[in-house]
């Protein structure tokens, strides 16, 4: 009978002690599957913005430049939001209603879309700079070219085509992190991705 008891208490000491180690170690448990989803979401989401931008910034580059005079709409610009969109929906990627959102001119052949609709947790943006031959472009987001090659000590310009994306991410990290460190606020900002093509026009 006593060694019954003892038995039964050895068990129950052990079994507190499983749960008071459970109980300490499951917020980092949860913090750490988070932050993996959270982080891995965030890697495949700049890897297609960042094939999405590439493939527009080539396109860009191949499309005629006679019609960059005229207000927007311009349609080679259009063209260009069109493909990074219809990549966006094709990856199964919330456009944030870019497929409605209307050109602003910056001037020097820059075009910037905004579109915050579609239950986007912020506002992404879409920024096309077709080139300026005679100077380079001051832009939030340097470098924003044009390319410039130096030849016998004279600058050259080098019309080209840069496309920039500023998405949105709905980042869950900062909610768990708050499970280790009460108060902690650690601002996770938008991905963003680009890419340059030489004009071929």
């Amino acid at each position: 009978m006593f060694a019954q008891r003892k038995i039964r208490t050895l068990l129950r000491e052990t079994d507190a002690a499983a749960i008071i180690e459970f109980a300490v170690s499951l917020p980092l448990l949860v913090v750490l599957v988070v932050g993996i989803f959270d982080f891995g979401g965030a890697f495949n989401l700049k890897q297609e913005l960042n094939n999405a931008v590439r493939e527009a910034a080539r396109f860009g580059a191949n499309q005629p430049t006679n019609d960059l005079s005229i207000p927007p709409p311009t349609p080679s610009v259009e063209a260009i939001r069109f493909l990074v969109d219809s990549y966006l929906q094709t990856a199964h990627i919330n456009d944030c209603g870019l497929s409605a959102a209307s050109a602003v001119s910056g001037g020097a052949l820059v075009w910037t879309y905004t579109a915050s609709s579609g239950g986007c947790p912020g506002t992404l943006t879409l920024t096309i700079n077709r080139g300026n031959p005679n100077a380079v472009v001051v832009a939030p987001h340097p470098p924003y070219p044009n390319l410039q090659e130096t030849i016998n000590g004279s600058i050259f310009f080098i019309p080209s085509t840069q496309v920039w994306i500023s998405y949105p991410y709905q980042w869950r990290f900062n909610n768990v992190i708050q499970l280790l460190v009460p108060g902690a606020n650690y601002t996770l900002t938008n991905i963003q991705s680009d890419a340059t093509a030489v004009n071929m026009d």
